[in-house]
């Protein structure tokens, strides 16, 4: 398929993980991609033997960055049709045990970053009937234990992207998100390094299993195109049925 020829891209996160999947596969369907990321070198090895790309070092929590990044995306490619906002990091800690420190910088990326780089591309995508595709997660619909700043974060992208939806009538932009549950990413490491506790995420998944990045990022690219065309305000899990368990264990 080349549901994308023509159309311009910009990805966040874009230098590992389900970033980088999700780069490849709008790049396998005809799009230019920008990608967008802190550092420089990992864009770099993302976007190796790709066309029709471009690597912006940038920070989703400044607002200058992200009119930079708008900016290099129209020197190169012109106006832009899709935006996934995809940059995240994680702190884990109870509210008492988090530092301020730490709370403040997930916020800042995980949840003002994906405001300010929305609202840097806005004009482009009402224009253009473009989409929004927010990289939320299962910790955007639910709580974990000794996650309070990721979950506040991830739960403030969950409803961001409804009221952004909600909006579509004035701005012909459409928002969703993708909830994914545990991915095989580098941010995944800390959990996959301590096999108890990976068998246990891994044992509360239905499928037994975490998620590979390019099962995330097929689903954000679908989210993005015209198949999803009349799909609006929808946090959809990508969770190998993890949320269809309420929370159950696993009595079998």
């Amino acid at each position: 398929m080349q549901r994308f020829t023509d159309k311009t891209v910009i990805v966040t996160g874009a230098g590992s993980g389900i970033g980088a999947a999700t780069v490849r596969r709008f790049h396998d369907e005809g799009a230019n991609v920008v990608l967008v990321g802190r550092t420089k070198d990992k864009l770099e090895s993302a976007a190796e033997g790709l066309e029709r790309t471009l690597c912006v070092s940038a920070d989703v929590g400044s607002e200058d960055d992200c009119a930079r990044v708008v900016e290099e995306a129209h020197d190169t490619f012109g106006p832009v049709d899709v935006l996934v906002n995809n940059a995240g990091v994680v702190a884990q800690g109870r509210v008492e045990e988090v530092s301020v420190e730490d709370w403040e910088k997930v916020i800042r990326i995980d949840l003002t970053g994906v405001f300010l780089m929305s609202r840097a591309v806005m004009d482009d995508l009402s224009r253009r009937g473009g989409s929004v595709v927010n990289t939320s997660s299962v910790s955007g619909t639910g709580g974990d234990w000794a996650m309070a700043a990721y979950n506040a974060a991830k739960g403030g992208v969950t409803n961001l992207t409804r009221a952004m939806a909600l909006d579509a009538k004035r701005t012909g932009v459409r928002c969703n998100a993708v909830c994914p549950s545990m991915t095989d990413t580098d941010m995944a490491s800390g959990i996959k390094d301590n096999d108890d506790t990976f068998e246990t995420f891994k044992g509360r998944i239905p499928l037994g299993r975490p998620a590979d990045p390019a099962e995330v990022g097929d689903v954000i690219v679908f989210l993005a195109s015209h198949d999803a065309r009349f799909v609006n305000g929808v946090n959809l899990p990508v969770d190998g049925g993890l949320s269809a368990s309420n929370g159950q264990p696993d009595m079998a």
